[in-house]
């Protein structure tokens, strides 16, 4: 099964925790947020996933939550970050955010854009130090529009807006890396980009993302195995997100 994000925020919550590792195997972190995932299934996680930075050092930990108020949500993080305590000897937290999709495109005739282990991710962001938000938020959409369906090998598109800062961003999913090297260096970003952004002073940085983790993939494969993970845990008269904590 497919991990997504949505293309609207009526129904989900959606953060991004980028981590930066310490250690030298980056599959120690990454293992590590494999089993911090499936203990916030208890928490609302309706689905996770874990990107690679493909050409850096940075990995983003996805998350789509049920919808929650602002003061459930500021407990949620808070219980988040507690947990993510047990990771700080792999990886350090470099940001976290939670934010709010306002539009998306599929050219799969989908409502959300989905991704599964494997796929090659592109997010942008930028940060505006002028102007208002709803006028960047705008300006990215009018980007959005104008490319998307000019992104030849780009399957789907969301636009988000950062909560709790002036930034808006966009995640493109791909159907190859060729493909998403291709428009970067061959689209004319400046003729299409220049007109919406030259009155906003923009910080925009992107980087390119390899999915190496999707939860409800995980899940199905330890349905089907006798001996999963959460049956060894029970067995051994622990419950799952207690074990699970302390193997992180």
């Amino acid at each position: 099964m497919a991990c997504f994000v949505p293309f609207n925020n009526r129904n989900l919550d959606i953060s991004f925790f980028v981590f930066r590792p310490t250690v030298v195997l980056v599959e120690e972190l990454v293992d590590a947020l494999k089993v911090f995932s499936a203990c916030t299934e208890t928490l609302g996680c309706v689905n996770s996933s874990i990107f690679r930075s493909i050409h850096g050092n940075l990995i983003i930990w996805y998350a789509a939550w049920m919808k929650r108020s602002r003061e459930n949500k500021e407990m949620l993080i808070s219980s988040l970050l507690q947990m993510l305590k047990s990771l700080s000897n792999k990886g350090v937290l470099v940001e976290y955010r939670f934010v709010d999709a306002y539009a998306g495109e599929s050219k799969e005739g989908s409502c959300v854009a989905k991704f599964y282990t494997g796929d090659v991710i592109c997010l942008n962001v930028a940060t505006s130090t002028a102007g208002d938000l709803n006028d960047v938020s705008y300006a990215n959409l009018a980007i959005f529009k104008d490319r998307f369906w000019k992104m030849e090998g780009a399957v789907s598109g969301v636009c988000l807006k950062l909560q709790d800062m002036p930034a808006v961003s966009c995640l493109y999913v791909w159907k190859s890396l060729q493909h998403c090297y291709s428009w970067i260096l061959n689209a004319d970003h400046r003729k299409t980009m220049v007109p919406y952004l030259d009155r906003f002073k923009l910080d925009i940085k992107y980087d390119i993302f390899r999915v190496v983790y999707v939860s409800t993939e995980a899940a199905l494969s330890w349905h089907s195995n006798s001996t999963s993970p959460a049956l060894t845990l029970a067995s051994e008269g622990e419950s799952k997100e207690q074990r699970q904590v302390m193997q992180i």
